[in-house]
């Protein structure tokens, strides 16, 4: 009998460590739901499609990182570095992205909405056709962004900084725009 029990005991362990070797390591994270990943350097990683709900890439390096396709909803992604990162048609609903730096991150078919990029850097980001509807824009740089056709309905642009950035043909019904900077910004209200 007690044969039998450590016979299952060690199958058991067996199985987990085989589960634990199916989940792909990147910089020393788990790539998966629920990740935990703080200040580390992921530059460059290959993410396209993977699941990272309710992760937490705080202070975390993601530059130049392929992330198209990826669900990233309700992470953290605040103070992270996405710069010229790949975000073509993830899903980032809910996800906090405060003080962030997504300078020329492609960001076009994103689905943003309730987003919360409170003083987030998207200098020359593209944004066309993006969902940032209900989003917390404040105090972000969008200096140059490519916001064409996005949806911006109930966005929060309070002292934002949109010179030169092209809305053109985006829904702004209900955005707020208090004290923007909107030199240059075509389609700005």
């Amino acid at each position: 009998m007690a044969k039998a029990k450590m016979l299952c005991v060690l199958l058991v362990f067996a199985a987990a460590a085989s589960f634990a070797q199916d989940i792909p390591r990147v910089g020393g994270c788990l790539i998966r739901p629920g990740t935990l990943c703080t200040s580390r350097n992921l530059s460059g990683a290959k993410l396209s499609d993977a699941n990272l709900t309710h992760s937490q890439f705080t202070r975390s390096v993601l530059a130049d990182t392929d992330l198209e396709g990826a669900n990233l909803d309700q992470s953290d992604l605040s103070r992270a570095d996405l710069r010229r990162a790949d975000l073509r048609s993830p899903s980032l609903q809910r996800v906090s992205a405060r003080a962030a730096r997504f300078d020329e991150a492609n960001l076009s078919s994103a689905t943003l909405k309730g987003a919360v990029l409170r003083n987030a850097n998207l200098r020359g980001a593209d944004l066309t056709q993006a969902d940032l509807s209900g989003s917390h824009l404040a105090n972000a740089r969008l200096k140059g962004a490519s916001l064409l056709l996005a949806q911006l309905q109930g966005a929060n642009f309070t002292e934002a900084h949109l010179t030169d950035a092209d809305l053109t043909g985006a829904n702004t019904e209900g955005a707020v725009f208090r004290r923007a900077r909107t030199s240059r910004c075509k389609g700005c209200p």
